[in-house]
């Protein structure tokens, strides 16, 4: 096996998505999001079993990741899935997981 002396930037990014889709409440607010086309944060927090400042914690991660994107009209924030960002991370995962495992 040779050893890397750098990650690849396509690795530094799936493993920033993992991270982002790494919590229950942030599968929660994907699907949420999934299932529609945009929503506020007034209405998941009414949906989503966390207080609102865990909520825009958790909002705020995804959106660093690039998998949501919000639109900020005071007082109320929208937030969508940014479509060509979620795209590329199912191409990148589906990539990572269809790779044949060898057992030697």
């Amino acid at each position: 096996m040779t050893v890397k002396k750098s990650y690849t930037s396509e690795q530094k990014r799936l493993a920033r998505l993992a991270k982002a889709l790494g919590h229950p409440v942030r599968i929660a607010i994907i699907e949420m999001l999934l299932s529609q086309s945009c929503c506020y944060h007034g209405d998941m927090s009414e949906v989503i079993p966390v207080a609102k400042s865990t909520l825009s914690q958790h909002l705020n991660e995804l959106k660093d990741a690039g998998i949501i994107q919000g639109t900020i009209t005071p007082p109320t924030v929208k937030y969508c899935i940014n479509r060509e960002h979620w795209a590329e991370a199912g191409e990148m995962f589906e990539k990572l997981f269809n790779k044949n495992v060898r057992y030697e």
